[in-house]
């Protein structure tokens, strides 16, 4: 029996209410037959509920960050693989490395509408693709972490995400290989997205009609999106002494979605 091809990985983190609903639903993507949660120190059932809607279930003892999540998850599926292999269960095609999906475990039902990111990575088009959510979820922050990625970014590469600290992306494991070690915390995906484009790598927007849960203005919200602006600033600040435009680095490698 063919084997797929995508491998999902979602990071979690007291995302009880919701991660039945996300698993079910990435469940349902085309050639994605391997489901990696992993919980990151949660303190409610997060990981009983993973397990029960059919995920393999990666835990982390403490909180440990995003970051650390996304590279338990790609270890775990690497591992799976390998297993598969040697076992020879999966046919010839064992050794072929999986592309990775990152889904966040609040995106419930609309975790089914994630194909669009996979495709141009599968035909090739791409190395990475990142989603740009069609419909804008109004948060209660004034934009000051996202607005520092995207224009940290734009300094290091010369071009400018849509949503530069959107977590909804799928590349390639070699891709993704070349990504590490990811910067820290909430600064991995304004570092992936600069460390992949120096190194010559693909990288497509994709507009997708994903959703996920408006951040609040309480206290707890807003300590969220400190940890997240200095997570980025410290992403950027490492790759500052090479933040400058790179000559010969060609801007077809950077495109955005058609428009309409």
């Amino acid at each position: 029996m063919s084997r797929g091809d995508v491998a999902v990985v979602i990071p979690a983190w007291n995302e009880a209410d919701r991660i039945t609903a996300t698993i079910e639903a990435a469940g349902k993507l085309a050639g994605a037959d391997i489901l990696v949660v992993v919980d990151d120190g949660s303190t409610d059932d997060t990981a009983t509920r993973a397990v029960a809607a059919g995920a393999r279930v990666i835990q982390h003892a403490r909180n440990r960050g995003k970051a650390a999540a996304m590279e338990t998850g790609a270890e775990a599926v690497r591992l799976l693989e390998a297993d598969q292999a040697d076992s020879g269960a999966a046919g010839r095609d064992a050794r072929v490395a999986r592309h990775l999906l990152f889904l966040d475990a609040d995106l419930a039902d609309s975790a089914a509408e994630a194909g669009p990111l996979i495709d141009p990575v599968r035909t090739g088009s791409a190395d990475m693709t990142i989603a740009i959510f069609v419909t804008r979820v109004r948060k209660g922050g004034f934009g000051v972490a996202v607005a520092t990625a995207g224009a940290g970014t734009e300094r290091a590469i010369g071009w400018r995400p849509v949503q530069p600290l959107n977590g909804m992306r799928c590349l390639t494991r070699a891709a993704f290989t070349a990504a590490l070690p990811l910067a820290p915390g909430w600064g991995a995906e304004t570092g992936m997205t600069i460390d992949l484009a120096r190194k010559g790598m693909r990288i497509t927007e994709v507009e997708v009609p994903l959703s996920h849960r408006a951040t609040g203005n309480d206290w707890r919200s807003q300590l969220h999106r400190l940890h997240q602006l200095i997570d980025v600033t410290r992403a950027l600040a490492v790759r500052e002494p090479a933040v400058r435009r790179l000559r010969g680095m060609s801007r077809a490698a950077l495109t955005r979605p058609p428009s309409r």
